[in-house]
């Protein structure tokens, strides 16, 4: 599908680069964690479970670019810096909840055929 003159589906259309982002798992994770309201950097590391301070860095910065997010620093010793979700990444939240909602809902069906596609795999039945 096609909107305008953004496709996907060409290797050049900058709208793949935004599926990407938007299909990354650490995208997903702080986009959800930011729903609830604005957060600091630590507060991130803490709630996105495996993520690196390297790597939030790096996805908080994308965002920010992308608009999805704001950044506000506070003239404060320590630095104080949050992020909090823009109302296009409040928009983009209600989708990301929506996949999310979808994959706790079918996990089980997942994992089932998952194991029945390992022992179908192990008894030799695929060629």
């Amino acid at each position: 599908m096609t909107v305008g003159h953004w496709d996907p589906s060409r290797r050049d259309c900058p709208s793949r680069r935004l599926l990407d982002r938007i299909g990354d798992r650490w995208t997903v994770l702080i986009v959800v964690a930011l729903e609830p309201g604005s957060k600091r950097f630590t507060e991130l590391v803490a709630e996105v479970d495996g993520i690196s301070q390297k790597m939030l860095t790096q996805t908080l910065r994308s965002l920010e670019r992308d608009g999805f997010l704001t950044r506000t620093a506070y003239p404060v010793v320590p630095p104080r810096v949050e992020y909090e979700l823009t109302d296009l990444g409040r928009s983009l939240h209600a989708q990301v909840r929506a996949l999310e909602l979808w994959a706790v809902e079918h996990m089980d069906a997942v994992v089932a055929r998952q194991a029945a596609y390992d022992r179908a795999g192990a008894a030799g039945d695929r060629g």
